[in-house]
C-alpha cells in the first residue's frame, strides 16, 4: 500500500509483460475507454487546446480515441503522431483513424516513450492520458525529459494522471494501491504524484484541474511547459 511518506508504489512488470498484459486487454478496451473515459479525454484535450496546422504526439494512444480528435483538431495542415508499445492497441487505432478518413495526416509508431524516434524539438504538443502511472517510477523521469526533449522550445505537455496528490488517505487509492500490489498484471497502473514529477523534470505547470472519474477515481490534468535554460 501507499506509505505514511506518501511515496510512490513501484511497477514490478517489465515493458514486456505490460505489452502482453494491454495486448490481450485491446480486444475489450476499446468500450471502456470510449465510454467510461470519454468526459476525461475531453477535458483533456480541450485544456490542451490543440490548433489547426500544429504537430502533435500522442504518447500511448490505447484504442485511439483521443489521436482521432488530435487529427481532427490539427486540420489538413497538421499531423498527429501516435506511439504505444502494443501493436494490437496501434492497429485498432489505425482502423479508427483511418474510418474517421484521418489517415493521411497521422503516422503511427510501435515503441518505447523512454526512446522516443523523434528529432529535437518536433511537436508544438505531447499528450499522454492513463500512460505516466504505467512507467516504474525511475522510469518517470526518463520519460519527461525524452518528451522534453522532442518539443519545440515553447511546446506543451498535457497529462491525464491517476493522482495521489493531497488523496493519500482515500479509501480509493489505498485500496487500488493494495490492489495493484496484489495483482499487479491486471491493475498495472498506480497513483502517483503527477505535479510533481513534472516540475522536477524541468517544466512550468500552466493549467491543472482534478477530474473525478467515475464519482470515485481522482485524476489531475495538467498543461505544463518546458523551462528554458
Amino acid at each position: 500500500m501507499i506509505n505514511n511518506q506518501g511515496e510512490m508504489l513501484t511497477v514490478p512488470l517489465s515493458l514486456e509483460d505490460i505489452k502482453k498484459s494491454y495486448g490481450r486487454m485491446s480486444r475489450f478496451y476499446a468500450l471502456p475507454e470510449g465510454i467510461f473515459e470519454k468526459g476525461l479525454r475531453q477535458k483533456g484535450l480541450q485544456l490542451l487546446s490543440v490548433a489547426p496546422g500544429e504537430v502533435v504526439l500522442e504518447v500511448g494512444v490505447g484504442t485511439g480515441y483521443s489521436l482521432k480528435e488530435i487529427a481532427n483538431s490539427v486540420g489538413e495542415d497538421g499531423k498527429a503522431h501516435g506511439i504505444d508499445i502494443t501493436p494490437q492497441m496501434l492497429g485498432i487505432t489505425g482502423k479508427r483513424v483511418k474510418k474517421a478518413g484521418f489517415m493521411d495526416r497521422v503516422e503511427l509508431y510501435e515503441g518505447d516513450a523512454r526512446r522516443m524516434p523523434y528529432q529535437n524539438g518536433k511537436f508544438d504538443a505531447v499528450y499522454m492520458a492513463s500512460t505516466l502511472e504505467l512507467f516504474d517510477t525511475p522510469d518517470i523521469p526518463v520519460v519527461l525529459s525524452e518528451i522534453k526533449r522532442i518539443l519545440k522550445p515553447k511546446g506543451r505537455l498535457g497529462v491525464a494522471s491517476l493522482t495521489k496528490e493531497g488523496r493519500e488517505g482515500s479509501l480509493f487509492i489505498r485500496f487500488y494501491g493494495w490492489l495493484h500490489q496484489k495483482v499487479p498484471k491486471y491493475a498495472n497502473c498506480r497513483p502517483i504524484n503527477v505535479e510533481k514529477l513534472i516540475e522536477d523534470a524541468g517544466y512550468q505547470i500552466a493549467k491543472t484541474e482534478e477530474f473525478i472519474l467515475l464519482k470515485i477515481a481522482p485524476w489531475r490534468i495538467v498543461v505544463a511547459k518546458p523551462l528554458t535554460d
